[in-house]
């Protein structure tokens, strides 16, 4: 069985969406530190005024898991977000398509920031149509170690016999500790497709940017095949 283990993003880009429509499960991070101002709160849109940052404000506690971080409401960021977001895309080809969707989500209270992305990310690749792996949580299961350690052992818990890891982990993964375990070790060296899109291509958007441009070829242009 092959297993991707990733952090849960905020409205992620289409690079995290290829790595989910190309495993059996794939496996939400949410039991390792949170990192402020990171993807995992925030992304990127292009607007007619240049891109602009999504970010949904948490209550910061030094230390916290991902599992643990609430998301603040002091301020209306949903209004600001689904505003942003029409003035962003509303004259594209396919936004009205899921434009109900995206104003009733503006509308839920989440209650942690990692329910909300890993909702998101369930969503999100039902909408593109790509294959849909079992998901799962690290914090549901026993782990032990650091880095390559934790990642092998919660291997192991899930039943995996392959791993796809992104090219960026080469640094800290130690390659010799997968085949002592048994687990063939796999890259995913993902090369970020050019789709249409209005003005000057910018890449390492949120995916919502490909969906609104592209629609039911999204998923062509996340697999390669546009």
């Amino acid at each position: 069985m092959l297993v991707a283990v990733s952090q849960p993003t905020y409205l992620p880009w289409v690079g995290y969406l290829a790595l989910v429509d190309k495993v059996d499960k794939f496996v939400f991070y949410d039991d390792i530190q949170y990192s402020h101002q990171s993807w995992q709160q925030r992304n990127r849109i292009k607007t007619s005024g240049g891109v602009r940052w999504l970010t949904v404000p948490v209550e910061r506690n030094f230390g916290q898991k991902i599992s643990e971080v609430k998301i603040s409401y002091l301020n209306n960021w949903r209004a600001k977000h689904w505003d942003t977001m029409v003035q962003a895309y509303s004259d594209t080809p396919f936004f009205k398509r899921s434009a109900v969707f995206w104003e009733d989500f503006y509308r839920v209270r989440f209650f942690y920031l990692a329910d909300m992305t890993m909702y998101l990310i369930k969503v999100m690749a039902s909408g593109f149509n790509l294959k849909i792996p079992k998901f799962a949580k690290s914090s549901e299961f026993k782990t032990e170690g650091a880095k390559t350690d934790r990642i092998i052992t919660l291997l192991k818990e899930v039943g995996a016999t392959e791993y796809l890891s992104s090219v960026g982990a080469r640094g800290y993964i130690e390659e010799s500790k997968f085949r002592e375990a048994g687990i063939k070790l796999r890259w995913f060296d993902y090369k970020h497709p050019v789709y249409p899109q209005r003005g000057e291509f910018v890449p390492y958007l949120s995916s919502l940017d490909l969906l609104f441009n592209t629609g039911d070829d999204s998923v062509k242009y996340i697999r390669g095949e546009m």
